[in-house]
């Protein structure tokens, strides 16, 4: 079961993440899995960063596979641009894919409600909401 209730960790910051830890597994497979759990949400892949590979060619630092994902639900990026271009900024919504030290796999989504909270625009709750209950089912689906 994956976690996407925003709760305070202590009184400045707050959960602004969905995730589940998965068995240790292929990394590519997870991938898909999570693509395909995202499409069947509305979600497309946009972008990806091989965060490894960067972080080796960049800085010369080796650190375990981690991708990040830019997902979009473009019917929800259109209602959100409509009501706020900049909100432009804030999108995609980024889902990562990480090997931790033990083997196993997390997988995590930005909390689009947590993120939306800076922002200010009541009109948008209801929207990051219905975002992040899509997020939560995509991540809850991956086995």
């Amino acid at each position: 079961m994956c976690s996407f209730i925003v709760e305070p960790i202590n009184e400045t910051a707050m959960k602004y993440y969905i995730n589940k830890t998965l068995e240790a597994q292929s990394f590519s497979g997870v991938k898909e899995k999570v693509t395909a759990a995202l499409k069947e949400q509305g979600f497309g892949v946009l972008t990806e960063i091989d965060i490894q590979a960067t972080m080796k060619k960049k800085l010369d630092k080796d650190y375990l596979p981690t991708l990040i994902l830019g997902a979009c639900n473009p019917g929800f990026a259109d209602k959100v641009l409509t009501i706020d271009p900049n909100m432009s900024a804030m999108l995609p919504c980024n889902v990562t894919i990480r090997e931790l030290e033990n083997g196993k796999i997390e997988v995590s989504a930005i909390d689009p409600e947590a993120a939306m909270v800076p922002v200010g625009k009541e009109e948008i709750k209801p929207l990051a909401k219905e975002v992040k209950e899509k997020l939560a089912k995509a991540i809850e689906a991956i086995k």
